[in-house]
């Protein structure tokens, strides 16, 4: 059995295409094309379930359409609409930070080099320009900018993201 702590998300199923079972997916990694994975993960009815990839082929650079085994009627795609694509873990380290969705960072720790622990990122805030990591305190929130030039190491088995924030930014 899969567990949510073992995938990462990087994609979602957009519609059926065609009367075959393809669908189209947006996607904010290609890894899937660089390495050789065999099959994506679905979130289905509270389970994680692998399914493995007939073929797939791209439209533009962030968008595509994949056909998977055993998926053969757009009834049977349809049930994918809106699903987010998820991979193992091990394929990871062979994942450019950049690639990965902002949300898959919620409940990492955000450790200080200089202050050390400041708490576990309870979401990540995308409505602004600047991404935030959103961190409750006792009072109120920190508000971390989660820009790649603070972030010097990231966890991902442990969940712990290493950053050297600008002396003053934790005293706004």
């Amino acid at each position: 059995m899969i567990s949510k702590s073992e995938v990462f998300p990087i994609g979602q199923i957009n519609k059926p295409h065609g009367v075959s079972g393809e669908m189209s997916f947006t996607f904010t990694s290609d890894i899937f094309d660089r390495e050789e994975i065999p099959y994506f993960v679905f979130e289905m009815q509270g389970l994680l379930v692998p399914f493995f990839l007939d073929e797939y082929r791209f439209k533009g650079s962030t968008t595509g359409l994949l056909k998977l085994d055993g998926i053969k009627t757009e009834e049977q795609a349809r049930s994918f609409y809106g699903l987010t694509i998820y991979l193992p873990k091990k394929f990871l380290e062979k994942v450019e930070n950049t690639e990965i969705e902002a949300d898959y960072f919620a409940g990492f720790s955000l450790v200080d080099a200089e202050k050390g622990l400041l708490g576990v990122i309870s979401e990540v805030d995308q409505t602004t320009e600047n991404i935030l990591f959103v961190i409750p305190t006792k009072d109120d929130e920190l508000l971390i900018p989660a820009g790649e030039e603070y972030i010097e190491n990231i966890d991902h088995d442990k969940k712990i993201i290493y950053v050297r924030l600008p002396e003053g930014l934790l005293d706004l």
